[in-house]
């Protein structure tokens, strides 16, 4: 019982734990190297993160540096950055590649605000089905007479307790993150 306890508040955890990766990548009108991790460049026929072929900086709050160790891959940097989804053009001066992050306006904020709260319910779906399936094992369990009647019942309570821990916790990164894309 209560490893089937653990395993589904361990699974939980990191349907967290996603959701805030996920919210690291949502451009906010701050330079941010994290919304660069989803973008790869062509490197010796192989599809590399920016990270892993570049250095990135932060000179200041609305502009990411990209220093790449090998220059002959500038060019590649920079189609990558264009063909991805991040919405900013790159500048190129031969040496680094530079990303102006525009202040955000009113439609993109709502916009962004939309996109949080289906991150956000994403993953509450997740942790239910977590739940579910906690609970599933648990009644197995019960059915084959490892645990008795009572103990299914504390076990379902503590479960669901887990489940709406998590939720709530889910909720309060929602707020955080939907307050910084709205603030100016």
């Amino acid at each position: 019982m209560k490893e089937v306890l653990a395993k589904a508040e361990s699974k939980m955890q990191k349907s967290v734990q996603a959701l805030l990766n996920e919210y690291a990548t949502i451009r906010a009108g701050r330079a941010n190297p994290s919304v660069l991790d989803r973008v790869s460049v062509e490197y010796y026929g192989v599809p590399t993160p920016i990270n892993q072929v570049a250095a990135v900086s932060v000179p200041d709050p609305r502009t990411l540096l990209i220093t790449p160790w090998d220059k002959s891959v500038l060019r590649d940097i920079e189609r990558a950055i264009m063909t991805s989804d991040i919405g900013i053009n790159p500048q190129n001066d031969g040496t680094v590649i530079r990303l102006t992050f525009p202040p955000l306006n009113e439609e993109r904020r709502k916009e962004l605000g939309k996109t949080i709260y289906k991150y956000a319910e994403e993953a509450k779906v997740a942790i239910r089905s977590i739940r579910r399936d906690g609970i599933e094992k648990l009644k197995e369990m019960k059915k084959n007479a490892e645990i008795t009647e009572d103990d299914l019942k504390i076990a379902e309570k503590k479960m669901q307790d887990l489940t709406d821990k998590y939720c709530k916790e889910i909720d309060a990164e929602a707020a955080v993150k939907e307050k910084e894309i709205m603030e100016l």
